[in-house]
């Protein structure tokens, strides 16, 4: 249990960190979003390799994999929630898509791959600061 614990509490970390830089900028989906978003794909990762373990080597395997899909689909119908058209302009892209990012964080963290996790976050993070001085 102490390892979940870890997973959970460092999704949190990793999506409260993309969170705050969305957050500065005065974003739609902030730390909160951002934090229950990898939180909970954590969450659905750990639960979903859990209930492979514990049915053991059947099928469950394959029904593990496609529960994680349904994050990607699930975050991405938030995502689109996020995005907005204003006469000419598309706004929310880059916020739909750090919430897909953070989705894949916690998915990451879940499964245990800590160090990819945290490369990726310093990736979004990078990118999330590069693209804003281009505006």
């Amino acid at each position: 249990m102490l390892e979940y614990t870890i997973r959970i509490i460092l999704s949190g970390v990793l999506g409260g960190v993309v969170g705050y830089e969305r957050q500065t900028r005065d974003k739609a989906a902030g730390i909160r979003t951002n934090i229950l978003v990898a939180v909970t794909s954590c969450l659905i990762m750990i639960t979903s390799f859990r209930l492979a373990m514990d049915l053991g080597p059947t099928d469950a395997y394959a029904d593990a994999a496609r529960i994680v899909a349904q994050v990607v689909s699930g975050v991405g119908f938030i995502g689109a929630g996020t995005i907005i058209k204003h006469k000419d302009k598309v706004k929310g892209l880059t916020t739909a898509a750090g919430l897909w990012a953070v989705a894949g964080l916690g998915i990451a963290v879940g499964q245990g791959y800590y160090f990819i996790a945290i490369v990726a976050t310093l990736v979004i993070l990078s990118t999330l600061a590069l693209s804003s001085l281009f505006h």
